[in-house]
């Protein structure tokens, strides 16, 4: 496994506990939780930029192959 592809092994296993914990804000929310709104707002914000890290590195990849 090469460096790149542990960085983008690292960085979807970052996404997938982002998700689990945006579950979490998105139910609190849909109860009348405010704050998990903007909790979960943040996080999916966040999940936007993290995605982005993997398409680049995912690129990155394939460009070096």
């Amino acid at each position: 496994m090469s460096i790149v592809d542990s960085a983008l092994h690292s960085k979807w296993q970052e996404l997938k506990v982002l998700i689990e914990s945006l579950e979490q804000d998105i139910q609190k929310n849909i109860g009348g939780n405010k704050s998990a709104g903007v909790r979960a707002r943040k996080g999916l914000r966040l999940l936007k930029t993290n995605a982005s890290e993997i398409v680049k590195i995912s690129l990155e990849a394939d460009k070096a192959s």
